[in-house]
């Protein structure tokens, strides 16, 4: 059911009263018995649920951003990874003195012949 917002013209009061549709307007103030005029207001509701958030339709402007980030993000995690493997292979190869050597990085480790 509706909420409609009703102004006096004589005391100036406003009131919101609950009315069907159906329903006709009011004419006269209940207090004073004025004459009472019916006044636009906002319909409240809530956008609730998938596609009435930003991140549902994003603008053209939102997606270009959006693939912009996407792609320094991919070129910035490919630096960092490219350089994680230039260190493990910088590192020196350790020996556990067993014969069995191990380096920085777990893979392509080589083992030396004992004699």
């Amino acid at each position: 059911m509706p909420t409609y917002e009703y102004e006096c013209g004589s005391c100036h009061r406003t009131f919101e009263i609950r009315q069907r549709i159906s329903e006709p307007a009011l004419t006269t103030c209940d207090v004073c018995g004025g004459p009472v005029r019916r006044l636009l207001s906002a319909a409240p509701f809530i956008l609730k649920g998938e596609g009435w958030y930003v991140t549902d339709y994003p603008s053209e402007s939102r997606k270009k951003a959006l693939s912009e980030e996407k792609s320094s993000s991919t070129t910035a995690s490919s630096d960092k990874s490219s350089d994680k493997s230039d260190k493990a292979a910088a590192s020196p190869a350790k020996s556990d003195g067993a014969g069995t050597s191990t380096s920085g990085a777990a893979s392509g480790a080589s083992t030396p012949k004992s004699d």
